[in-house]
């Protein structure tokens, strides 16, 4: 009985240092932990970053440091922790070929909710396609299609390719081009198209619209026609600037050329 004990208090006085440091850093870890996971809060809170998004890196972080933590805790212990290691060396490799595609789209979200190149309601043009923005996800961002259907595009090509954002500015330029013929007086044509444009309710008085002749094309004299607007009136008044304008060239008497057709009866 006396050799039992005495091997028990070899022991306790071998491991119980270790025991002690041991618990002495999971202690002190998670309280560092605790420290950094709130400063991470807070600075991604000033960033305005989405809150989707500071949950799951937070969550993200939080396990990270938990595993350095458990590992450096049993090897205060004396256990080995290479193969620990090993394993999640591996286990992290498969994931990552595994959701190599996914992982793009993350890391895609993430650059997306951090720069905020767009936000939602804005008015974008990416990846070939054009709408307003939707919805912002981590994988995946939705836009609202003129013609209000859903598009979903990833957020890995999203966030690599071009994006061109309409609404960020406030204004946009509306560009015409407006086809007249050679014989009409060019002075009465533009002066014409400016009434039209001006006369808009829309059209903004700063910049002042810009009206001139673009090209000498093979059967018309074209003028570039460039009112501006705010964004959300681009359509309205694209739309009622080409219209407006047909019947005020027809009420002048300025022809706008049309192709002809010439057929020779042999």
């Amino acid at each position: 009985m006396e050799e039992y004990i005495d091997i028990i208090k070899s022991v306790l006085l071998e491991y119980t240092p270790n025991i002690l440091m041991a618990l002495a850093l999971l202690i002190i870890g998670l309280i560092v932990i605790r420290v950094i996971l709130n400063t991470t809060k807070k600075i991604l809170r000033k960033r305005n970053v989405d809150i989707s998004l500071q949950k799951f890196l937070g969550n993200l972080l939080g396990w990270i440091l938990k595993i350095i933590l458990f590992i450096t805790v049993i090897a205060k212990l004396g256990v080995e922790t290479a193969s620990f290691a090993a394993i999640l060396a591996a286990a992290g490799l498969a994931i990552g070929l595994a959701l190599q595609g996914s992982l793009a789209n993350f890391a895609g979200g993430v650059l997306i909710m951090i720069f905020k190149p767009f936000k939602i309601g804005d008015l974008v043009q990416a990846q070939g396609e054009m709408g307003t923005v939707k919805e912002i996800e981590i994988f995946t961002t939705k836009l609202i299609g003129l013609s209000n259907k859903e598009i979903i595009i990833p957020n890995g090509s999203l966030s690599n390719g071009n994006i061109i954002n309409y609404t960020t500015e406030g204004t946009r330029r509306v560009d015409l081009v407006i086809g007249v013929s050679y014989n009409a007086d060019m002075k009465q044509a533009k002066q014409v198209l400016k009434d039209v444009v001006t006369a808009h309710p829309k059209v903004l008085k700063e910049p002042a619209p810009g009206i001139t002749v673009l090209e000498l094309a093979d059967s018309s004299v074209n003028f570039a026609v460039r009112p501006w607007c705010n964004t959300a009136d681009y359509w309205a008044v694209y739309f009622d600037c080409m219209e407006n304008i047909k019947e005020a060239l027809d009420a002048a008497e300025i022809e706008i050329p049309y192709p002809h057709r010439v057929v020779v009866k042999k």
